[in-house]
C-alpha cells in the first residue's frame, strides 16, 4: 500500500470517515462515559463502526482515541490504561478491514485510480487542560502526553496521526512536535476549530488561519485544516480563506450543521445531500482529504462519495 501522501499527492480528493461519538451512542455509550473506554470493554462496536463507513466509501478511518490521552483520560479515571486503551483501538479497525472482501472497499470514483487502500489515522483531540498562563496545565506534561498516545498508536500501525479540534495553536502545536518526536516520517494531519467573525477567521484563543497554517506546518504537519463547529457552507469559507494562505494539502471535516437541542436530543438538521452539494466545492479549491465532523454519519460520507464520482 502506497503511504498516506503519496496518495494525497496523487489525487483525486480522499474521502474521510464521519462521528464516531453518535454512533457509539446507539451502541449504548452512556452519557458522561469516555468513549475511549469502549475500546476495552466493547471492541466489536468499534469493528462495526469502522464497516459502516468503509462500505460508505470512506479511504480514511480515525480510531476511537480522540480523548485517549493520559491527561483527558485521567478525568475517568484511565490514565493508567492510555496505552492499551489506544492500541485497542487500532486492532479494533484493522481487524475490521480485514474482513471486508476486495468487492467491500470503497467504491471509488470512475474518475480515480481503483486503490482499494484504506488508510488508519489515530485521532488525537485536546486534553482538556488550559496551558499556562491561562490556566495551570503545563506544556511539557501536555507534550509528554501527547507523545505517550501517539507512540501507542504508532506502535500499533497506524498509518497516521489526526491532530483535530484544537482550539489553542499552542497545544496544537505541542501534539505535532510530540507526532514529530515519535516518528520523523509518519504523516500528521492537523486541523483547528474556528469561528467565523466580523473581523475575520479565528480560533476562541484568537488563532488566526495564516498564522496556524505556518506554525503547524513548521512544526512538521503534513496536512492542515479545520474540523468541527461549522456546517459545510461555513466550512467552505474557511477552506477559502486556508487556500490563499497556502498550497500545502488541506483536511476539512464540516459538521452536519450547527446542532440544536429537541426533546433533550442534540440535533444536526444538515443532510448527507446537503453535505455532499458542496463537495465539488471543496474538490475544486484543490482540498486533499473531505471528510465530516459532529452530526455526520455514513450517509452523509457516502452521499459525499457520490457527489464527487
Amino acid at each position: 500500500m502506497r503511504s498516506l501522501l503519496a496518495r494525497i499527492k496523487s489525487g483525486p480528493i480522499v474521502v474521510a470517515d464521519g462521528a464516531t461519538g453518535s454512533l457509539l451512542m446507539e451502541h449504548g455509550l452512556e452519557p458522561g462515559a469516555a468513549p475511549e473506554s469502549l475500546n476495552l470493554t466493547r471492541a466489536g462496536v468499534l469493528r462495526d463502526v469502522a464497516t459502516q463507513y468503509v462500505e460508505a466509501g470512506a479511504e480514511i478511518i480515525h480510531t476511537n482515541t480522540f480523548g485517549a490521552s493520559p491527561l483527558k483520560l485521567a478525568g475517568h479515571g484511565l490514565e493508567a490504561q492510555t496505552e492499551e486503551i489506544n492500541h485497542a483501538a487500532v486492532l479494533a479497525v484493522r481487524e475490521s478491514l480485514e474482513t471486508l472482501t476486495p468487492s467491500e472497499t470503497p467504491a471509488t470514483p470512475s474518475a480515480s485510480p481503483a486503490t482499494g487502500d484504506i488508510y488508519i489515522s489515530g485521532s488525537v483531540g485536546p486534553t482538556g487542560g488550559t496551558l499556562v498562563p491561562y490556566g495551570n496545565t503545563e506544556p511539557d506534561e501536555v507534550r509528554e502526553g501527547f507523545e505517550r498516545q501517539i507512540a501507542s498508536l504508532v506502535a500499533a500501525g497506524v498509518d497516521a496521526i489526526t491532530i483535530e479540534t484544537m482550539i489553542d495553536l499552542a497545544e496544537a502545536k505541542l501534539a505535532v512536535r510530540a507526532a514529530r518526536n515519535v516518528s520523523c516520517s509518519i504523516p500528521i494531519m492537523a486541523t483547528m476549530t474556528f469561528d467565523i467573525l466580523p473581523r475575520g477567521v479565528y480560533t476562541i484563543m484568537g488563532n488566526d488561519v495564516k498564522t496556524c497554517v505556518a506554525e503547524l506546518l513548521d512544526e512538521g504537519a503534513n496536512v492542515v485544516g479545520s474540523n468541527c463547529g461549522n456546517g459545510t457552507e461555513s466550512m467552505l469559507a474557511i477552506a477559502r480563506e486556508f487556500r490563499t494562505v497556502t498550497d500545502a494539502p488541506l483536511l476539512f471535516q464540516p459538521n452536519a450543521g450547527l446542532p440544536r437541542i429537541e426533546d433533550g436530543i442534540t440535533v444536526f438538521d444538515e443532510t448527507p445531500e446537503q453535505m455532499a452539494s458542496q463537495g465539488t466545492a471543496f474538490a475544486d479549491l484543490g482540498v486533499a482529504v473531505l471528510g465530516g465532523c459532529c452530526g455526520t454519519t455514513p450517509a452523509h460520507v457516502r452521499a459525499i462519495r457520490s457527489a464527487l464520482s
